[in-house]
């Protein structure tokens, strides 16, 4: 899997059709929870499901904030990292089964994992389902006025590329989000973030 080797710190992209090629921020998810996260952190008081949690560091950043975390992801090399650094974490497919279904109160898609999948509008349904009730969902977004693009993307690592695969990227505004109620938007260092309760 591209995605493992990229976590063993190999430099990375992530190719778009049309546009730039994306860098992979390897080393910000390797390191401990920024600024940036703080926002991220900062909205999740109770059990947390953290849905393409790579390395863990917000897994293991909310353990230490006494908050129940579970990191979810599809690589195995994420997994190992996260669970190295103390964290919890399975390894999953979010539209397969998970625990908690129902229970979470609050689920995090950090670092553009609202592209997991290739449809934004399956993704926030399937979150709705994992979230209790007045649960709310926490989404790292492109910057505003970027609005809502489909399409397929690859890794690129060196001189190797993956296969193209379903991705999505979206900003606040321009998320489907039926079954939500939107609580704020904010902007930390650079990055921007956006937050929805289930209605």
């Amino acid at each position: 899997m591209m995605f493992d080797q990229a976590l063993k710190g190999i430099p990375s992209w992530l190719d778009l059709p049309g546009t730039t090629p994306r860098p992979l921020s390897v080393a910000r998810w390797q390191a401990d929870a920024d600024e940036g996260d703080d926002v991220l952190l900062d909205a999740c008081t109770g059990p947390t499901l953290d849905v393409g949690c790579g390395p863990g560091r917000l897994v293991a950043a909310l353990l230490a904030r006494d908050v129940q975390a579970l990191g979810v992801d599809v690589s195995s090399e994420a997994i190992r990292r996260t669970t190295a650094r103390g964290g919890i974490a399975i390894r999953r497919d979010v539209f397969g089964r998970l625990p908690g279904e129902g229970r979470w109160h609050h689920v995090l898609l950090a670092d553009g994992n609202i592209g997991i999948g290739g449809d934004p509008a399956a993704l926030m349904d399937r979150i709705r389902h994992l979230l209790r009730p007045s649960g709310t969902v926490v989404v790292e977004v492109e910057q505003p006025g970027s609005g809502l693009t489909i399409g397929q993307a690859r890794v690129r690592t060196g001189g190797t590329s993956s296969r193209w695969f379903p991705w999505a990227w979206s900003d606040a505004d321009s998320l489907p989000a039926d079954g939500f109620f939107p609580l704020w938007q904010q902007v930390r260092a650079g990055r921007w973030f956006a937050c929805w309760e289930k209605s």
